[in-house]
Formats: C-alpha cells, structure tokens, sequence
C-alpha cells in the first residue's frame, strides 16, 4: 500500500472508534478541505471562522434531513495529528448513522482512509519519526502495564533518541572519511582511524545492549508463553482453571483428558503470561493422545518457560530426576511445581525439599500457594532494566536493523584491521547509517511505509 502524491493532498475520512453499537462514535477527517467539507452539511457555527482545538453543537444534515445531532472538534494545521485540518465528529453510536455521515462526506468530496494512513501522514509531515509511529499501533494493542509503558516511552521518543545519538556520532566519521576521499593525492587524514576505532567499538558496546534488550521487549509486547508440562493427571489443567480462576479446562481423574493444548492468558505483576496446558507426558498407544504428546514437547522447545508439575502423591524421586534431567537439556527455564500437598506424605515431602530445594509446594485443586507460584514465575522475567528506564527494544524491525548495523560496524572494525581503502571503509559506515536510519526514517522506501502503516487499523 502506497500513496502516490495526488491522494496525499485527499482529503480522507474514517471511523476512528471500533467497528458496532456504542454510546457515541468518532468519525475523522483529516486534509486541506476537511473543514469545509464538514460545513457544507453542518448546521450549527460556521466551523471555517471557528478557531481550532474547539467544540461545537449541531446536526449533520442530507439537505433538509436531519441524520444526527453531533459534537464536531476542528483541529487547524499544523495544530493537529497531522498538522493538516483536521475534524472530528462524535455521533450516536448507530452504524446506521456513522454509514449515513460518511457515505455523505464522500459524496461532498472525502475518499475513505486507507489503514494508517492518519498516522502516515502525521509522519510524513513530521510529527514525528517513524519508530514513534509504530508506537502508536503498540499503544493502541497494549493490553498490559509493561506493554503500555514500553508503547508509551517509544512514542514519546525515548528509543529514537538513542538511536539518533548512536548515528550522530558516526556521521561525524563519515563526513571526515568521504572528504578523505576527495583529498586522496594528497594524503591527507581528516579522520583519525585510532578515534574511528575508539568510537565503533563503543558504538557496538551500546548496540549489543539494544539487541540483547529485544529477547525481554518481545516478552513485554507479545506476552510470555509458559507450558504447564507433567504426566497425565498431575493436576495441569486443574493448576490452569486455578491460575485463570475461571473452568477453563476439563478436569477429569481419567488419564490423558487433554489431547491437545489449550492456550489462555492472565497478567501478573503488569506482564502478560499465555499458559498452556498440555497433554501429559508419557508414552501411549492411543493415536490421538499420542498425537498431543507430540505437539507438548514441539511447545515446550519454543516456550520461555516451563512449569513442570507433578504430583506429590503419585511420582517417585526416580521419576521426578529423571524428568528434571530431560529439562535442563531441553535448555528453557522451568520451575519445578510439586502438586497435591494435600494428599502427600510429609517425609517424602521433606526428601524432596533437601533434593532438590527450589521446589515449589501447591495445591491446584485447593488453591493453596498459588501466590507463592506466581511471584517466582514473576521473578524469571527481569523487569528491572525496564522499570529503571533503560531503552528496550520490542519491535522485530528495530531489531532486525540493529543486528545488520552491529555487522556493518564489525565490517568496519576488520577493515581497521586490514587498513583497507578509505572508498571500502567508508562504504561499511554509510551501511551502518543507513540501517540505523531505517528505524527512524530518515532513510525510508514506499514499499517499507506501505508494510508498516498497512498494519495500522483504519481510522488510526
């Protein structure tokens, strides 16, 4: 999806609220006639003399015909989202009326908005950059405390910051480096290549930490996938309904009753955690259940973390090693959950505590110590660093640029080593510029703006 320059100067119009029956609804347009546009089927003040960021009382009207009683703000360029004219006009929620409101402005000259094309075109004229636009989508799905204020910080320009000071930096280089090549017969350096590698090396420093700073973002924006895995009736989908506080799962004392898993997700501590119950860990003969052993181990290799539950009553120590030992190979963090402390002998519960001491002890079906259980699973997601303010990467495209600016800059840093030309060198630093630049969009292509903005919801 791309905009060629004509529907760039449109004047476009949309649902800005969701789709259905509500108390009210917001229609938007925003371009150089949307005032107009609106007072040509408004009855109220003339809105063209009316002074922006105001509110006025009125109806919408189809030449003598009232569809509706309305508030419309008007917001003057620049002062708007998207420093052009921009109006809002708040309805009865009726789908009724919002399609009337509509088909009428289209009729008097408005073309219905593409998705993201509101947020494009505050981007386009510079509201802001383009990691802050993504973060606008990001705000907008935040479903959770840390996702909300990792949305928040992007969009309020916190990471774009770090990222236009790591290429500052480097510009400087550049610029001394492509003048060096203007000077080649005279031998001349304008760039020291000790301070290049000085900077670089820092540079990589600061990049690594970004990177790094994505496998924590993706936790914070997506969720924590976290597999509830053990035998068959150790009490998993018990420990789910119980954690959900809701019959999410059939409970039955027949063995493999889950044959598939069943996904759901709760909020602890501001993060969002997708637990999924899975078929029971064991060797069968039924096709079926077989089948959902399989698709557990296939979950548990791509978890972040595992909850191994078994049950005190019904597992001995040689089971429960063994079980571990398969774990720790696996290489995916777990806790170990030790279930129905309501039906297990204390001396086997105390050889347990001295084995193996990180034990957690509940009872699913009788609700106890499930308080205890979510603040360790809430301790293998370090919020620190986010919650001290440190820039954390959540965005797969940040990411992706980032890894390819940490390869340019090695490349520089070999071609240090091998004292290459200055032609080579200062190719392998405007790559490094360039992809630092495709984050804030400095350095941007049609095709890149349509995949991005095509995954804003239309109105936005």
């Amino acid at each position: 999806m791309s905009f060629s320059l004509h529907e760039r100067e449109d004047t476009i119009v949309a649902l800005a609220t969701p789709q259905g029956v509500g108390a009210i609804a917001v229609i938007r347009l925003s371009g150089k006639d949307a005032i107009r546009l609106v007072n040509q089927v408004f009855k109220g003040k003339n809105l063209e003399t009316a002074a922006s960021h105001t509110i006025h009382f009125g109806t919408i009207r189809d030449g003598e015909k009232i569809i509706d009683e309305v508030l419309v703000s008007i917001f003057v360029a620049p002062k708007s989202f998207t420093k052009e004219n921009v109006v809002e006009i708040s309805t009865h929620g009726s789908s009724y009326i919002v399609n009337q409101v509509i088909k009428l402005l289209i009729r008097q000259g408005a073309r219905p908005a593409k998705p993201g094309e509101f947020t494009q075109r505050a981007f386009l004229h510079g509201q802001f950059d383009l990691a802050q636009a993504e973060a606008v989508a990001d705000l907008i799905h935040s479903d959770s405390e840390s996702s909300h204020q990792a949305a928040i910080s992007q969009m309020r320009g916190g990471f774009s910051n770090e990222i236009q000071h790591l290429r500052s930096e480097l510009i400087h280089f550049a610029s001394m480096i492509e003048l060096e090549l203007d000077f080649t017969e005279e031998d001349v350096e304008f760039a020291s290549r000790q301070d290049l590698r000085v900077l670089v090396e820092k540079l990589l420093r600061e990049i690594e930490l970004l990177i790094a700073s994505f496998d924590l973002g993706n936790v914070i924006k997506n969720g924590v996938p976290t597999v509830i895995a053990g035998k068959p009736n150790a009490g998993k989908s018990t420990l789910l309904n119980a954690l959900l506080n809701e019959e999410k799962a059939i409970v039955s004392d027949i063995a493999g009753t889950t044959r598939d898993f069943i996904e759901d997700e709760i909020n602890l501590g501001g993060v969002i955690f997708r637990f999924i119950d899975t078929a029971g860990l064991r060797e069968t003969t039924d096709t079926i259940e077989a089948i959902g052993v399989s698709r557990t181990q296939e979950k548990m290799k791509t978890a972040s973390l595992i909850l191994y539950l078994f049950d005190l009553s019904d597992t001995d120590m040689v089971e429960i090693n063994r079980d571990i030992n398969k774990l720790e190979n696996l290489g995916v963090p777990f806790l170990k959950v030790a279930n129905k402390i309501d039906k297990a002998n204390p001396l086997f519960i105390n050889k347990l505590r001295e084995k193996h001491p990180d034990t957690i002890f509940i009872s699913a079906g009788q609700k106890e110590n499930l308080d205890l259980l979510k603040n360790r699973i809430l301790e293998l997601v370090n919020l620190d660093k986010f919650r001290t303010g440190n820039t954390i990467v959540t965005n797969i495209r940040h990411y992706d640029s980032l890894v390819k600016t940490r390869q340019s800059l090695l490349d520089v840093l070999a071609g240090l080593d091998h004292e290459v030309t200055n032609d080579f060198l200062a190719m392998d630093i405007r790559r490094s510029l360039h992809y630092l630049g495709e984050i804030t969009g400095e350095i941007t292509t049609d095709d890149l703006l349509a995949n991005i903005f095509s995954k804003f919801c239309i109105g936005k």
